[in-house]
């Protein structure tokens, strides 16, 4: 029976999504919990009794401050992935196929070889005698090689490096889904550049705008190798804390804290994701029925 293969086949199909979801992503979200609840113990890592501990910690002052550094380099990573990110996305989302396909080809390319080696590379680009330096220098801007390495600058330009293509994706997805008879309504109606960048372009790329800020915000938190090769002792993420709690100081629990106050602001982004969503259909904009 063709009817029946099909209905067991869909239930096979939706058994092993929900089956490999639980096993490799639930359970392991669970534990990371559980364990943030533990006290932490030098030779099992992490006993009963249940404590809070871990909890009351992270919001001391010291960590306090890393936390905000941490949001402070996401943020302006993310800042700046959106303004370079999103005028080359229109350009790209309105080439000719071919020239399109090259690009996003070019873009993807880097991603073929491991981000660790790339940020290997970054360091060799910003050393004393790396490629940045010689340049300046030649151009007689300074004569002495500068400090680039082992700086917020460096780990900003890094991050920013290796996420960029997260931000342009979405972005041009969004400018895909872009009705072109709305601009030429806006211009009709007398409407300036500005004025249809504001009350259309904007809006309605708006969803592409808040996924590449969630794809690259969330991302540049964790990326602790950056911050360790590129930063020195001085810029610390989120994802460094977590590391050297689980490795050096084998403080599972206040690692597992940190890293379930790491999921609760994903998942706080992405509530503000579906609300700009829905606003974005009200609005009229990607929804054909308010068109």
């Amino acid at each position: 029976m063709p009817g029946l293969r099909t209905v067991n086949f869909r239930r096979v199909v939706i058994l092993l999504t929900l089956g490999w979801l639980g096993i490799f992503v639930l359970l392991p979200h669970l534990l990371v919990v559980l364990t943030s609840i533990l006290t932490p113990d030098a030779d099992h890592l992490a006993v009963w009794p249940l404590t809070l501990d871990a909890y009351k910690r992270v919001f001391e002052p010291i960590y306090a401050e890393v936390f905000w550094h941490s949001i402070t380099l996401s943020l302006t990573t993310t800042i700046i992935c959106l303004l370079i990110g999103y005028p080359f996305a229109y350009y790209v989302a309105r080439l000719k196929p071919v020239w399109r396909a090259l690009l996003l080809f070019l873009m993807i390319i880097p991603f073929w070889t491991n981000s660790l080696i790339r940020t290997y590379a970054i360091k060799a680009l910003l050393g004393k005698k790396g490629l940045f330096n010689e340049i300046i220098m030649g151009l007689g801007l300074s004569d002495a090689p500068l400090q680039l390495l082992y700086s917020d600058f460096a780990v900003i330009f890094g991050l920013v490096y290796i996420l960029f293509p997260f931000m342009v994706l979405p972005l041009i997805s969004s400018f895909d889904k872009l009705d072109n008879s709305l601009l030429e309504a806006g211009h009709d109606l007398g409407a300036n550049a500005f004025m249809r960048f504001w009350h259309i372009v904007l809006p309605l790329t708006m969803p592409g705008v808040v996924a590449g800020c969630l794809i690259v915000f969330l991302p540049a938190m964790g990326m602790f190798y950056v911050a360790d090769l590129l930063g020195g002792a001085k810029s610390l993420l989120l994802g460094n804390v977590i590391k050297n709690q689980f490795l050096v100081v084998r403080d599972w629990p206040f690692g597992s804290a940190f890293s379930v106050i790491l999921i609760v602001l994903m998942a706080l982004m992405l509530w503000i994701y579906f609300l700009s969503n829905r606003y974005v259909q009200r609005q009229g904009g990607l929804d054909d029925e308010n068109l």
